[in-house]
């Protein structure tokens, strides 16, 4: 009797031939959502200055700008970005399906992004959000092993926890308005002219403030990490339905302006089953932008008029920490120290600056290699083995 060969291969990442680029152009496409609010609202000024009363009102140009950031972008671009990391969590989960390693793998994986996020938050910038998707990358890890309903469930029950929390917020859990003024007044200051030994040890000093914020949105993000691998393993991404998808964003996002509109000039004030207006049509909006998105980039016309973010998104990882650098050196004392000396709407320009040429730089290096430079590090961290970058066919030990 002849015997079958047998293939044998060490695990590796998923060939670039292979990506979807409707996922990869979403997520470019979000990524500007991410960089406009991160860059308007937390390199600008402190995050926290939202929360105090205006200490003299903005030109109408910026306050243009920061009404329809908030209301259009804001929490919208981070929820589209976990749906995203639900979906990349599934791809890689399924990847590994034949590895008996796979559990192992996966859990280096979300302990290598832990490390990269508190290097990030130490000493780049301490509104990262890399470490909190890392956390509940491993809490959902153990879903995946499950069926479809148990992600559901999973889904269901975590958002769920996030929407009671706002009818009862947590007793004690957000800092005081005294304490909250006065980290505003001490990052005017040092973010704005101190050194990098300065701005570091401030920014340390600001992440017990940090901690209820991302306490306050974490259901939230796992019950969106669980909807996305949801949404990857019921098909609809691998095939996806172009009535399905363009009806689906129709819907959600009229549901969310419907939500979300009534409450933005302050006229109406929400009580009771009332609060949850806001953030159920935050999450609508951010699944019809991502349906609205997915459905023009698998059009034929689609493709060519999306293609530039393709390259973004497969480079989101790089290009996410360059803007924090880029940012960082911008608006602290370190670099130009421009931290609250310039308006919303020449930030988000500067902001535009930045994601074009990256645009452009994403382009051009995928042109050559076969991930982003940290991309290519997380990989080769998370497998234990260097991965080639070089563009050339892979060889295949049999």
């Amino acid at each position: 009797m002849a015997r079958a060969l047998i293939r044998h291969e060490r695990p590796g990442p998923v060939n670039p031939s292979d990506r979807i680029d409707s996922i990869d152009a979403l997520r470019g496409v979000a990524l500007l959502g991410v960089l406009a609010i991160n860059l308007v609202m937390e390199f600008r000024v402190s995050i926290f200055e939202q929360f105090l009363p205006a200490a003299r009102p903005a030109p109408p140009l910026d306050r243009a700008v920061e009404t329809v950031l908030m209301l259009a972008v804001d929490l919208k671009a981070f929820a589209l970005f976990s749906l995203l990391f639900g979906v990349g969590l599934a791809i890689q989960f399924e990847h590994l399906s034949a590895c008996p390693r796979r559990a192992l793998l996966l859990f280096r994986r979300l302990i290598v992004l832990v490390t990269f996020g508190l290097i990030h938050l130490c000493l780049i910038w301490n509104g990262d959000i890399l470490a909190e998707y890392a956390v509940a990358g491993l809490i959902v890890l153990p879903f995946l092993f499950g069926p479809r309903w148990l992600l559901a469930g999973g889904a269901a029950a975590f958002l769920g926890v996030y929407l009671a929390m706002q009818i009862w917020p947590p007793a004690g859990l957000f800092p005081s308005f005294t304490s909250i003024q006065r980290d505003v007044q001490e990052a005017n200051q040092i973010y704005a002219t101190g050194s990098f030994g300065e701005v570091f040890a401030f920014r340390l000093r600001e992440i017990p403030l940090f901690v209820p914020l991302h306490v306050y949105m974490f259901p939230r993000t796992l019950g969106l990490f669980l909807f996305g691998a949801l949404v990857w393993r019921s098909g609809a991404l691998r095939k996806p339905h172009q009535a399905l998808l363009f009806s689906t964003a129709a819907g959600c996002i009229g549901l969310g302006a419907f939500l979300v509109l009534p409450g933005s000039s302050g006229s109406v004030e929400a009580t009771g089953i009332g609060k949850l207006a806001t953030p159920v049509g935050t999450i609508a909006l951010a699944l019809g932008y991502g349906a609205t998105i997915l459905a023009i980039a698998n059009l034929a016309s689609g493709k060519a008029l999306l293609g530039w973010a393709v390259p973004l998104g497969r480079m989101a990882f790089t290009n996410y920490l360059a803007q924090s650098l880029i940012f960082g050196w911008i608006f602290y004392g370190y670099g130009l120290g421009l931290f609250g000396s310039i308006g919303a709407a020449k930030a988000l320009v500067m902001g535009l600056a930045v994601y074009i040429a990256q645009v452009f730089f994403s382009a051009w290096w995928l042109g050559r290699y076969r991930y982003g430079p940290v991309e290519w590090l997380w990989r080769t961290l998370m497998y234990g083995t260097v991965q080639p970058m070089s563009l050339a066919p892979l060889t295949r030990s049999i």
